[in-house]
């Protein structure tokens, strides 16, 4: 705040994205706010997680919570959360999180036909020319501008969730991105040298992107502060401050190197302007380091014990007392560094004794980070302890009333401008003296006496505004008594006045579940059906071997649906079986082509997998529409949303459900609208960083890479030894599936005396005859020609790399 942020996003101990914080709690939140809104400042809530079917009570609860405490926007993920924040909390605005994962303008259109928004956070991966393809009249855009990048797509990242049951989209990410890898490509481990963190980008800085980003129509600035130091939060927010500030008044960037520096110590991986100004794959993720580093100093020229002499440095300033760390490009467990003793001419010197430098291991050419300077700490800690914000005053509009004989009348409305285009007023306060006014003579009260009396607010927490002047007649009341009138006013402000906001409204979350009743089930002896989706024309070919009722098929190409489906129906024995085609799982501006091209295969069918694909084909009721994993469907409400507004047939359970959460969902909603996924490679990372073009060419993107996706079988094995296969898309992005398959075989039987009838298989990379022995082995459990423990030991028998049951069997 005394850096100059204009509002501040925080979380709960519930519900938010970064649940290791030190987060406020509700009871914090009535102080909090006044607090914030005393000093000009807006609050923002985070409520940016998956809401699972039992915890929609809660979640309402904390609704009303936020309401009551005048908090002035909510920052939310679920789709079905937000329908349930519109209902109870009608007056607190509604950000879609950029957890929400909206990364096109049709995705946006989409929501936005769902609920009003007063803000949209867009997907980081975006850049400024895809930016400007946004044109919504009526949502206003933010974006991030400093600080980490996630490799996946925020509210798509299933990695933790897959390796530990700590879902990122429930607060609790591991960070797994930020761990060594090693690539195995064909089969064979290419050796990178000192390149181990193929999947950790660099911290965003985007700070001489702001006038650009301006003219694009972005409206907020986004800076992430949780789980940093003040410091950290203080030097960032000033120089984003200074840099908005000339942009907005056109004028040069005032960002020094000083501000850069600042930008650099206080926390980085390496700085970048990420995606925003446009693909440079390389230039994002080096792979070099995953963990703070602060800028570079230079390589070592000469070394001997005690000392370093740098050259070719690049002229960050160093002094006594600052931490340094030599890059070996050994393992980063066992990097050395330590403080500075002092500096003799262009030797830089350190403590034999206790720097504990082993310099043995210290060679001319090491790299020399730079990542500590205590008197920046120094300045930046004084500054955020010791620079008191001002309280912004409360501006007044004093509407004055009364005629001789009768009490002079002051109401009071401050002007609440909870939203930029939404400014109201509310009267707050009344009072009316005690003495009747009095026919003038000679001063009447004119509008000078009444403003001079009545706006001597001095250390009050108001200052007057505008002053209406509604007396009738000359009228006269002492000073004395307008200064009375002016005492109460304060009083009765402080004891009252304030914003006060409106009562939540009496819906409740039971309001907006399903009506099971209105959607009869199918009845309990209805064959449970299998589903199966195909990577490769060869699985396809398998599946329709198998006689399998739905086939989906999720190509690299999708030119080659149209062989696909000319292969299914020459190939299907039933005419009920049905072929669905999947969309990308991320769409951008500009990327409807590759919808049209799937259109142009001619399926029975597609499989959406964003918002932009729902808002694409909501009104094609001729074609079977199925909503996947990727939608995040987690509790009823969801369900509700996209199967009314997006016409859905049946949507997929979410990914980050184990057993128990999925049954809670089952027995909320009509099970014939779901389906659930019993057998899987985990999609972990579904990222528009490309693996392929920065370890396996030397290109920059898809244009100059090669397509080396295209040529070579890319594993990534993790600290552990297993081993993770790789695969681009369409568009370029890269999906790490985890190398161990998950089964839900145990749970079948409690899916199916829930009524759930639609479970599927999805292939990987699988040859022919696994893909039909997988397939027949889910076939023969659902038919009761065998158990969940023979299925387990045929599967297990079939995956190269084992079998686990995942997140179903999560607690």
């Amino acid at each position: 705040m005394a850096a100059g942020a204009d509002a501040i996003y925080f979380g709960l101990p519930r519900f938010n994205a970064r649940m290791r914080a030190d987060n406020f709690t509700d009871d914090d939140l009535p102080e909090l706010m006044d607090w914030l809104h005393r000093h000009g400042v807006k609050g923002f809530v985070t409520m940016n997680t998956l809401v699972f079917t039992g915890e929609l009570q809660d979640a309402e609860t904390q609704l009303r919570k936020i309401a009551a405490a005048g908090v002035d926007a909510l920052i939310i993920q679920d789709l079905g959360l937000a329908k349930l924040a519109r209902e109870i909390a009608p007056d607190v605005e509604l950000h879609a999180s950029t957890q929400m994962t909206i990364t096109s303008p049709e995705g946006l259109s989409f929501v936005e036909s769902l609920f009003p928004l007063e803000r949209a956070v867009l997907a980081r991966e975006l850049s400024v020319r895809e930016i400007e393809r946004f044109h919504s009249p009526r949502t206003p855009l933010e974006v991030f501008v400093h600080g980490a990048l996630c490799v996946a797509y925020s509210g798509q990242c299933l990695t933790s969730e897959s390796l530990g049951q700590r879902s990122a989209n429930r607060g609790e990410c591991a960070q797994a991105c930020r761990m060594p890898y090693e690539i195995v490509v064909d089969g064979e481990t290419r050796d990178l040298g000192e390149v181990r963190y193929l999947l950790s980008p660099q911290d965003l800085a985007a700070v001489d992107l702001i006038p650009d980003l301006l003219k694009a129509g972005v409206k907020s600035f986004k800076i992430e502060g949780r789980l940093k130091t003040p410091e950290y939060v203080t030097a960032v927010t000033r120089v984003y401050r200074k840099a908005l500030d000339a942009a907005m008044e056109n004028g040069s960037s005032p960002v020094t190197a000083s501000d850069r520096h600042a930008l650099e110590m206080t926390f980085s991986r390496g700085l970048s302007t990420g995606w925003l100004a446009g693909t440079d794959h390389p230039y994002l993720t080096h792979g070099r380091y995953g963990k703070k580093r602060g800028p570079l100093l230079g390589k070592i020229a000469d070394c001997a014990p005690g000392w370093i002499k740098l050259g070719h440095t690049t002229g960050v300033p160093l002094a006594a007392g600052d931490g340094v760390v030599f890059d070996a490009g050994e393992n980063r467990d066992m990097e050395q560094g330590a403080r500075i003793w002092k500096i003799e001419g262009e030797r830089i010197v350190f403590h034999k004794t206790y720097s504990g430098i082993n310099f043995d291991r210290i060679r001319p050419g090491h790299k020399v980070y730079k990542t500590s300077d205590p008197k920046l700490e120094s300045e930046l800690r004084r500054f955020w302890q010791n620079t008191k914000p001002a309280e912004k005053k409360t501006p007044l509009h004093l509407t004055i009333s009364g005629k001789p004989g009768e009490p002079l009348t002051v109401a009071v409305a401050a002007v609440y401008d909870r939203r930029a285009d939404d400014q109201r007023s509310q009267t707050i306060a009344t009072v009316s003296s005690t003495i009747p006014l009095q026919p003038a003579t000679r001063h009447p009260l004119d509008d000078n006496t009444l403003a001079a009396q009545l706006g001597r607010l001095g250390g009050t927490g108001y200052e007057l505004a505008s002053l209406d002047n509604q007396l009738q007649g000359a009228c006269h009341l002492a000073l004395s008594t307008l200064n009375e009138l002016r005492r109460a006013l304060v009083a009765a402000l402080d004891r009252d006045g304030g914003f006060k906001p409106p009562s939540p409204s009496t819906t409740t979350h039971q309001d907006l579940l399903p009506r099971i009743t209105d959607h009869p089930a199918p009845a309990t002896t209805a064959q449970p059906s299998l589903s199966v989706l195909c990577r490769g024309l060869d699985q396809l070919h398998a599946a329709i071997e198998c006689g399998v009722e739905t086939i989906y098929c999720d190509f690299e190409d999708p030119r080659r649906y149209k062989q696909a489906v000319a292969d299914f129906k020459s190939g299907i024995q039933d005419p009920k079986s049905k072929i669905l085609l999947a969309t990308p799982r991320i769409l951008k501006p500009g990327e409807l082509g590759y919808l049209k091209l799937i259109e142009r295969a001619e399926p029975d069918g597609l499989l959406l997998r964003n918002l932009a694909a729902l808002e694409y084909y909501k009104n094609r009721s001729d074609l079977v529409r199925a909503g996947d994993f990727s939608l995040n469907i987690a509790n009823p409400i969801t369900a509700r949303l996209l199967m009314e507004h997006a016409g859905l047939d049946w949507v997929t359970v979410s990914y980050d459900l184990n057993i128990g959460q999925a049954l809670d969902l089952l027995s909320h909603a009509p099970p014939q609208w779901f389906e659930l996924t019993l057998h899987q490679h985990m999609p972990m990372f579904h990222m528009e960083h490309c693996v392929f073009c920065v370890f396996l060419s030397k290109g920059t993107s898809y244009k100059d890479c090669g397509r080396p996706c295209e040529k070579h079988v890319v594993h990534l094995r993790d600290r552990v030894g297993q081993l993770h296969r790789l695969q681009a898309d369409v568009g370029c992005r890269n999906t790490l599936f985890n190398g161990r398959a998950q089964t839900g075989a145990r749970f079948h039987q409690k899916l199916l005396d829930a009524g759930l009838r639609r479970f599927r298989v999805e292939l990987l990379d699988e040859d022919p005859a696994t893909a039909t022995r997988t397939i027949r082995a889910y076939q023969d459990l659902l038919a009761g020609r065998d158990e969940a423990a023979g299925l387990l030991r045929r599967v297990e028998a079939l995956e190269k790399l084992g079998v686990t049951e995942g997140t179903l069997a999560g607690a």
